[in-house]
């Protein structure tokens, strides 16, 4: 009687289907479905807001195919690009071995991390006047204000992860007698590797808002110089079209930076997909 029983259960769970955890939604169409529902939302509300005083996507679509077939906006991104990649470019470059040698000195630390803290607590702004006294009005004024923008925050997330950094992974490193050199190649470079990475992406936003400082101060040219004349003539649809052109700009340059971490350091994207299961 009691394997009949059994071999009635086993039929039973052999029927029945196995249950599956619901399939969650892919993270791109999350992001897809909330761009469109703002572009929606900003399409329906937007018609009915007074033009000097704003736009809506349709009006800045059609304003930002007008730049692009007169080669307008070709022109004023690739100017305002030239600035821009040699700033960020420098930033990048000085401010990850500046932010690694401050992280692993105690006398850099003390001697240059409080104007390094500073500096960035400092509205940068307020320096533009200064720098176009001393550098002039052209290329080289607005790849440094691009540059001061963007170098600080690259340096303090630099510095920070180098002090994360266990203390028993270095200890181990000295107990086998490894040199200053191969711990910071080795040991200290790859654990901080997320937080240059999210020094780098701070400060892409950081160094666009710098582009269009210097474009507003200095020899207004660039995309600043579409907004400014936009502005003035009170043509707000044209004037969206830039800033637009920015956000995409900087969001897909922060993805690129995700691109290189995920290559550079793989085993981070693996933590955090176990992190997030």
């Amino acid at each position: 009687m009691s394997d009949q029983t059994s071999l009635a259960a086993a039929a039973v769970v052999r029927e029945e289907p196995a249950l599956r955890p619901p399939r969650e939604m892919p993270r791109w169409a999350i992001t897809s479905l909330s761009v469109a529902l703002a572009v929606l939302a900003w399409e329906i509300f937007g018609r009915d807001v007074n033009p000097v005083f704003g736009s809506y996507p349709s009006a800045i679509a059609v304003a930002f195919w007008e730049l692009l077939r007169s080669g307008e906006l070709h022109a004023a991104l690739w100017q305002s690009m030239q600035a821009f990649l040699v700033g960020y470019g420098l930033a990048v470059i000085l401010g990850v071995p500046l932010g690694l040698l401050i992280g692993r000195s105690r006398f850099l630390e003390a001697a240059i991390g409080i104007f390094v803290t500073g500096a960035y607590a400092m509205p940068l702004v307020a320096l533009v006047p200064l720098l176009v006294l001393w550098m002039g009005l052209g290329f080289a004024v607005k790849a440094c204000i691009v540059f001061l923008m963007a170098v600080f925050p690259i340096i303090i997330n630099t510095w920070l992860g180098v002090r994360a950094v266990p203390k028993t992974l270095i200890e181990v490193g000295k107990s086998f007698v490894a040199s200053d050199f191969t711990i910071m190649r080795r040991i200290v470079l790859p654990a901080t590797i997320p937080y240059i990475m999210a020094g780098i992406k701070l400060a892409v936003g950081r160094g666009v808002v710098g582009m269009v400082i210097a474009e507003f101060f200095t020899a207004i040219s660039g995309l600043g110089a579409i907004i400014i004349t936009a502005a003035n003539s009170f043509d707000t649809a044209r004037m969206f079209v830039p800033v637009v052109v920015l956000m995409v700009l900087a969001t897909a340059l922060n993805s690129l930076v995700g691109y290189v971490e995920r290559k550079v350091a793989p085993w981070q994207s693996e933590i955090s997909g176990r992190e997030e299961g």
